[in-house]
């Protein structure tokens, strides 16, 4: 049977190489819809060669230049603005998968959807468990929605597991989640004040947008990371540890009770992950290039714990403190640290001072009776509020 998918974030690099596993095995999907949310002329390229039944505009002014471009090329794609009908799309009862690949808090409401529509939903956006939490893996129980790992850490340690999920907490010791360290592993903590957003994006093994480039140079990434893994296998903050694994061939571990450890190997493609969330149980041809062993360099780890990962990577220890705290606190933390991502990229603040926007938005912002998308919602926005003000506080 073809399976119907829908893409959320398509132009963005998750996006992009989905559709690519897609083509490569026609008859097997098809696209139902994409959604974006400025690139218009990349999404118009997508609907081109992919003629998707709807594809959905974040704003009214890029969906209605995207309408009239769609109509002189006179495809028979519909054009639809604004995030209800991406929420809308992603719960159609005609879809089977839906790729969950917007970046941050904003593609939780169409997460949720899709949850509580019983949809096989990939996660690529950390975010929805970052801040959703209890809420969000509730819409997933009560839509009986097949929730699978996109991220290259919490795929490997999907595919590291045994197949019954409730033998995990008698089974597992430790989930290891392995990290690159990003460009500046080895530079000097004194000087990571100077660093410029084009430096903080330029990831040594992986090609990514902007925003998780920088996560990545700060290790935010790995704290959102900390706390979805949390959430996805239901084991203790203490039982989750993180390793910097330079060469990024090791996707993360799992060390079980009799102290042995299984473990994901590939290369640094997302195509690997992404072609095991569609076809899973099974596998296919993803297009990632096979590891040549005889060719790869020695894999070596590094602690997080030694002084000097400490101070270049203060706010990794963010996540165990946020998951230590009243529900709700990693909401806080994600909102706090998008407001900071955003204002470094901007230039009103420095890089070493996201870490200041984190940590002091969650001191001051502390949440109470989160039961709730519109409880998450409004918390989120309070966060938001306390980092940017945060913000025009501190000097460059």
């Amino acid at each position: 049977m073809t399976e119907r998918v829908v893409v959320l974030g398509s132009t963005g690099s998750i996006g992009v190489n989905t559709l690519d596993v897609i083509a490569r095995h026609p008859g097997r999907f098809e696209v139902f819809a994409l959604t974006a949310s400025t690139r218009v002329d990349l999404l118009l390229e997508q609907c081109v060669r992919f003629r998707p039944v709807v594809a959905v505009m974040a704003s009214v002014a890029h969906g209605q230049v995207l309408a009239l471009r769609c109509r002189d090329l006179g495809l028979p794609t519909e054009v639809l603005c604004g995030p209800e009908h991406i929420a809308r799309v992603a719960a159609d009862e005609r879809v089977h998968i839906v790729m969950a690949a917007i970046v941050g808090a904003a593609g939780l409401a169409a997460c949720m959807q899709a949850a509580r529509a019983g949809k096989r939903l990939l996660l690529a956006n950390k975010e929805a468990l970052v801040v959703g939490g209890a809420v969000f893996l509730r819409a997933v129980a009560e839509g009986s929605a097949t929730l699978l790992p996109i991220d290259s850490e919490h795929s490997a340690i999907f595919q590291s597991l045994p197949d019954d999920a409730l033998t995990w907490p008698q089974q597992i010791d430790r989930l290891i989640l392995t990290a690159s360290g990003g460009p500046f592993r080895t530079r000097d903590p004194a000087t990571l004040r100077d660093v410029t957003p084009e430096q903080a994006c330029a990831h040594p093994n992986w090609v990514m947008g902007r925003k998780i480039s920088v996560d990545c140079a700060t290790m935010m990434n790995k704290a959102l990371e900390v706390v979805e893994a949390h959430y996805l296998f239901n084991v203790a903050p203490a039982q989750i540890d993180v390793v910097i694994h330079p060469q990024s061939v090791v996707h993360s571990m799992v060390q079980y009770r009799d102290a042995s450890v299984v473990a994901q190997l590939g290369t640094a493609d997302m195509r690997g992950p992404i072609a095991y969330g569609l076809s899973w149980p099974s596998r296919m041809v993803s297009g990632a290039a096979a590891l040549d062993f005889t060719a790869l360099p020695a894999l070596t780890f590094e602690s997080i714990h030694t002084p000097e990962h400490k101070a270049r990577f203060p706010g990794l220890q963010l996540a165990w403190q946020a998951l230590a705290g009243p529900s709700g606190s990693t909401a806080v933390l994600n909102a706090a640290n998008e407001v900071a991502v955003e204002a470094f990229l901007a230039g009103r603040v420095r890089f070493d001072q996201i870490h200041v926007v984190n940590a002091e938005t969650t001191s001051q912002v502390h949440p109470a009776g989160v039961g709730s998308l519109d409880d998450l919602l409004a918390l989120d926005e309070m966060a938001r509020r306390a980092a940017a003000s945060i913000v025009r506080r501190l000097k460059v």
